[in-house]
């Protein structure tokens, strides 16, 4: 039965783990799996364009021995050419692998319904998946272990979030989360990633102010405010996010020592500045190096059973 990653939801506890093992071998030795998806293909339909999530799935499918083929915005258009069943359906019957960054998480629910092949889910407006288990990686990287480790993110309630809360949850990393009123999380994604805190014994805590979130936490988070294809919102999110920049004045309740963590792209002098993503506290550019690592360690999982 082929297994697909659409949310951190789809693996276990112990699968994400035996990802972290896979990705530091990888890391260590950057070519010891090299002709392990030898012959396969991979297909990467995006809808969005993409730096990181594109070239490190392209660079980790070559390092693995396989083929990649890029089909964008202009090669594939979900709904419209043609149906998303009939496109999962038609290249099930040419590539081994398929990753998708969508609009709509619901196209991707579709098209791995549909797919007779391991779906990955590069991005959706509801999950970014591949993301949150690099960025978890990276905080037990460089600490060693999660345990009884902070995680604050300071931003927007999205993709992102909903992402690492799962993944957190489930690895037992606790998290502070700072938002606006009008940007907190999906309440039923923070709902059940409660559910899993409390089995894994970790905790998640909601504030409203950013100040008193970033309090004893181990790493601060942060992600744009205004995301791809909400540029209308610009003026409204703005507003909104009045006092929840990552600054040097916001680090002043933090911790000395307090890793800064960002998705990127960012937007210097707006949801961070320069001098906060640019410092010896920054941990940015490991967070996107590490993405090419998990990126192989999944589709190793995926595809090399």
């Amino acid at each position: 039965m082929k297994k697909d990653l659409l949310s951190v939801q789809d693996l276990t506890r112990d699968e994400i783990f035996s990802i972290f093992d896979k990705a530091t071998e990888l890391k260590k030795s950057p070519f010891s799996e090299s002709g392990a998806l030898k012959n396969k293909i991979v297909a990467l339909i995006f809808e969005k364009p993409s730096n990181r999530t594109r070239v490190s799935f392209e660079v980790g499918s070559i390092q693995l021995g396989a083929n990649p083929i890029y089909l964008g915005s202009d090669d594939i258009k979900f709904g419209e050419r043609e149906s998303v069943k009939d496109i999962a359906r038609i290249l099930s019957r040419y590539v081994d692998l398929a990753v998708l960054r969508t609009f709509k998480h619901s196209d991707i629910l579709e098209f791995a319904q549909y797919a007779t092949i391991p779906v990955i889910n590069g991005l959706s407006d509801l999950f970014h998946p591949c993301q949150a288990i690099s960025d978890v990686f990276t905080i037990k990287e460089k600490f060693g272990s999660l345990k009884d480790k902070v995680l604050c993110y300071v931003g927007d309630g999205n993709n992102v979030l909903h992402a690492l809360l799962f993944c957190s949850s489930k690895t037992g990393l606790s998290m502070k989360i700072a938002t606006p009123k009008s940007c907190k999380p999906d309440m039923k994604i923070l709902k059940e990633a409660n559910g899993i805190a409390k089995e894994t014994g970790c905790r998640i805590e909601l504030f409203e102010h950013p100040n008193m979130a970033v309090k004893d936490a181990d790493v601060i988070y942060t992600d744009v405010w205004v995301s791809m294809g909400q540029e209308k919102e610009k003026t409204k999110k703005m507003k909104e996010f009045k006092g929840f920049q990552v600054n040097s004045r916001l680090l002043k309740s933090a911790k000395k020592d307090v890793l800064i963590m960002h998705c990127l792209p960012a937007h210097r002098g707006e949801e961070i500045t320069d001098e906060v993503i640019d410092s010896k506290n920054s941990i940015v550019f490991d967070q996107a190096e590490n993405r090419l690592h998990v990126q192989k360690a999944i589709m190793l999982k995926l595809l090399a059973s």
